[in-house]
């Protein structure tokens, strides 16, 4: 079945009580030369429960999204596992703090693949379910992954394009945004050095996001310190040629997005949406793109919803 609903529909319908005690485990796993880090949260449940994999925001640590969803699941009966990226956080991997989405769509593999070891995790049952930018890595993965039978996208970031055009002020202003990413390129191939800019600042121009975001920059939000807040500008060709629209018709599993039009490009999860192979759901609700990494009720709403949608089609 296929579907669209509004948050005042669903909130009958995905008010999930917490009925299990959860645990956290620090983990590592290897991803090609890196070896990862993350945390595995895990319910007190008798029997193999499924895993889901959870990853945020691009430039994220796991401290910022992914460990609350992914507890958020544990409370529901999910194992659920949350990491740094190779390159970020406590993850190894150099260069440092460079987004690319081709590595962490393998990343997200192999985070896969540990989750699927572990023996209190059912191998047969697993889901993945991506914050923003990580529903575009999500998405790449499960084009690809077989092993991943449901995936839940949060106030999605999926774009092409034509919407990196509309989202960053036209044709000639991501060319000139790829341009500066060959140079820093070609400047770190030259000499190692990674030119970086902030990743969110209101005062430098040249930040990643030059807007005042309160979530990045309050330290009682994510503003904390183990995410060093730079981007690094050579990883601008990457992100703006990442076409995740695309990647739709290639997914077969059943997906969710849960997204909200004053969120961020709600086209792009419309257009997204169209495209799935599968059976597809959109929960559109309210509030900010920001709301939905710590804010309730926006928080509480995504993960009821992903955990109902996880239990309908992870059997």
């Amino acid at each position: 079945m296929n579907g669209r609903w509004r948050a005042r529909r669903a909130s009958r319908h995905h008010s999930h009580e917490r009925h299990f005690v959860t645990t956290q485990h620090k983990v590592s796993f290897p991803s090609g030369d890196a070896t990862l880090t993350g945390t595995l949260f895990l319910p007190d449940s008798k029997d193999p429960a499924p895993g889901i994999v959870v990853a945020g925001t691009w430039t994220s640590v796991k401290e910022l999204m992914a460990d609350r969803y992914a507890e958020q699941l544990a409370d529901r009966g999910y194992a659920a596992l949350s990491f740094d990226f190779a390159g970020f956080g406590e993850s190894s991997g150099k260069p440092r703090e460079v987004e690319n989405p081709a590595l962490k769509v393998d990343d997200i593999r192999h985070a896969v693949t540990f989750l699927a070891s572990q023996p209190s995790i059912d191998a047969n049952r697993l889901g993945a379910l991506g914050i923003c930018a990580a529903a575009m890595y999500m998405a790449g993965n499960a084009a690809r992954d077989p092993r991943i039978g449901s995936l839940a996208l949060i106030a999605p970031w999926l774009h092409d394009a034509a919407i990196c055009e509309l989202a960053y002020g036209g044709a000639d202003a991501v060319a000139e945004k790829i341009q500066i990413a060959k140079q820093a390129r070609a400047h770190f191939d030259e000499t190692g050095e990674i030119d970086y800019v902030p990743v969110v600042s209101a005062t430098d121009a040249r930040a990643a996001m030059p807007y005042a975001i309160d979530f990045y920059l309050n330290p009682a939000r994510g503003g904390i310190p183990a995410w060093p807040n730079r981007f690094a500008l050579m990883a601008w060709e990457g992100w703006l040629s990442y076409d995740s629209i695309a990647l739709a018709p290639q997914i077969t599993q059943p997906t969710l997005l849960v997204h909200s039009e004053d969120a961020a490009i709600p086209d792009g999860a419309r257009r997204f949406h169209a495209g799935l192979a599968g059976r597809k759901d959109i929960l559109w609700t309210q509030g900010s793109q920001f709301d939905f990494y710590d804010q309730e009720p926006q928080v509480t709403l995504a993960a009821d919803t992903a955990a109902a949608h996880f239990g309908r089609t992870l059997r």
